[in-house]
């Protein structure tokens, strides 16, 4: 059995991404337009978000939709294949808010043994 660390792929790379992740999230509840992902997501950029929906759509996990209306409509939803990622990601952060407090304290402790410069700030 090898020992070498598995190399992630390009799918894990997109996914991973925290820009992915946080328009993933904000997606799951059905379509949703380009102004309100910029809204619902602190801190992307108009050209990060169109980047990242780009990515998302050429990886197959985001459709878009253009309503032919004036001005155009244009809706972001995601697909079967993203709702199951969704689900993976909810764990995830499910896992993450009951184990905050664990992950606290480990760090406290970890800092004040290792770093205890840090504690006189």
């Amino acid at each position: 059995m090898s020992t070498r660390p598995r190399r992630r792929g390009p799918a894990l790379d997109r996914v991973a991404g925290k820009w992915s992740v946080q328009i993933l999230v904000a997606a799951a509840h059905g379509p949703i337009r380009f102004t309100e992902l910029e809204r619902s997501i602190e801190g992307i950029s108009r050209r990060m978000l169109t980047l990242t929906l780009r990515n998302l759509e050429r990886d197959g996990l985001v459709t878009r939709t253009v309503h032919p209306t004036v001005p155009p409509k244009v809706e972001y939803r995601l697909t079967p294949v993203a709702r199951e990622l969704h689900e993976t990601l909810q764990q995830l952060t499910d896992w993450a808010e009951r184990h905050r407090g664990h992950i606290a304290q480990a760090r406290a402790a970890y800092d004040a043994e290792h770093r205890p410069e840090l504690l006189d700030a």
